[in-house]
């Protein structure tokens, strides 16, 4: 459980450091790299830890898809609210789509 926690606060600063410039086109891009890179050291002060802690009760292969669920989970999310961007039934097929990939690689064959 400490696992996807860090991995949800993770991808909180990913999110915002990849995607939050997006409403401020106006300031120079230099300035956008810099924040962003500023953003993204929290992101990896969480992702770090989440992915030592995780790595042995996880394959690498579970905490790479729980990585990728947890962020289109907090994408979609910050899509709509920061963004206003509308979630599109196309977006949510594809995310189920994930959604199945998790199931396959968790299942014991």
């Amino acid at each position: 459980m400490t696992t996807v926690l860090l991995l949800i606060i993770s991808n909180l600063f990913m999110t915002v450091a990849w995607y939050g410039h997006l409403k401020y086109k106006s300031s120079p891009l230099w300035a956008a790299i810099m924040v962003s890179w500023l953003i993204a050291f929290f992101e990896y002060c969480f992702q770090v830890p989440a992915n030592r802690i995780g790595y042995g009760e996880f394959t690498g292969a579970q905490l790479k898809i729980i990585q990728e669920v947890i962020t289109l989970i907090v994408f979609a999310g910050f899509s709509v609210v920061y963004l206003k961007e509308p979630l599109k039934w196309n977006y949510l097929v594809g995310f189920g789509f994930m959604v199945i990939a998790v199931f396959f690689v968790f299942k014991k064959f």
